[in-house]
């Protein structure tokens, strides 16, 4: 079976950066409730940028760090929740952008923070059926324009950003499971309009569901490959709260620095939590070719999902 190998990846942050004390400013509450709760320091929102410009750049630093031509991309897809506009979606948005091919399919993923890892595997099945060897996978979320800011349980949470990935097929190991279970109370988005555009979440079903499937998906990758949890280099996963990452370290008796963390710096940015992830750790030179990373995601939805690749 041919396995999917990420050739190259890039990040975009927003240039405002948004510290604990600046949201106590805004809401009732102050760096040590929020950091002990989520571990959260700082995010990024966009004061200028939008969502679609944030993908942009991510993508740009993908394809040059890659050194990929766009006459060889097969598809480009896009996991959001907050795209600048319901049509046209975001990957035709970078079409025009990054003057991509015109034959090749453009289009947006809604699958709340698990859409990098829905992503990743669509763009397989593209890869599969292409002659084209690269697919471009982007991320990419501007979560401050849906945050209800009177809302102490949610406000604190968000970040803005975008990750990319340039993904070409290859013969290593591959795995990878989806999954969703439809709930409309856990975290929903009512979505444009005068009244309740905002994320609404309940946060202790949210950890609940989180640290059940954050677990599964890494059990059901091992099962599927053949690996134990000592062959995993790094588990990437969502990063949404520190509190549910060290719980799932500690219930699988992984140590903890196995699980790579950055949510202190950006919060929770969704869909592109995981790509900026994986960008921030080869850009500090702790991927090294041959390692193995498994990349799980949960979110609205509820969806989840887990990707077994080799660096």
């Amino acid at each position: 079976m041919k396995g999917l190998k990420i050739v190259a990846t890039g990040r975009a942050l927003p240039a405002k950066v948004v510290t604990n004390d600046d949201m106590s400013k805004l809401v009732e509450t102050s760096d040590e409730w929020i950091t002990t709760r989520t571990g959260i320091r700082t995010r990024h929102f966009c004061a200028g940028e939008t969502q679609a410009d944030l993908a942009e750049q991510a993508a740009r630093r993908a394809l040059e760090r890659g050194k990929v031509d766009v006459g060889d991309l097969c598809a480009c897809i896009v996991a959001t929740v907050t795209p600048d506009c319901s049509a046209p979606t975001s990957a035709c948005l970078l079409q025009q952008r990054l003057d991509l091919p015109e034959d090749i399919p453009c289009f947006d993923m809604n699958v709340g923070c698990t859409g990098f890892i829905y992503a990743l595997q669509v763009a397989r099945g593209f890869l599969l059926q292409s002659g084209r060897p690269y697919a471009l996978v982007i991320g990419a979320e501007a979560l401050s324009h849906i945050t209800d800011f009177t809302d102490r349980g949610t406000c604190v949470l968000f970040g803005d950003g975008a990750g990319a990935a340039v993904v070409t097929l290859a013969d290593s190991p591959y795995a990878c499971t989806l999954g969703a279970r439809g709930d409309t109370e856990a975290i929903f988005i009512e979505g444009p309009g005068p009244e309740r555009p905002y994320i609404h979440m309940d946060g202790q079903k949210v950890f609940r569901f989180a640290v059940e499937a954050v677990p599964h998906c890494i059990r059901v990758l091992l099962e599927e490959t053949g690996l134990t949890l000592a062959d995993i280099d790094w588990f990437v996963p969502h990063q949404a709260n520190k509190r549910i990452i060290d719980h799932v370290a500690k219930k699988l008796k992984v140590p903890n620095e196995k699980f790579y963390q950055n949510m202190m710096r950006y919060g929770n940015t969704s869909a592109a939590s995981i790509p900026i992830a994986l960008d921030e750790m080869a850009e500090q030179g702790l991927l090294k070719r041959g390692q193995k990373v498994l990349c799980v995601g949960f979110g609205a939805g509820l969806t989840w999902g887990g990707a077994l690749l080799e660096w």
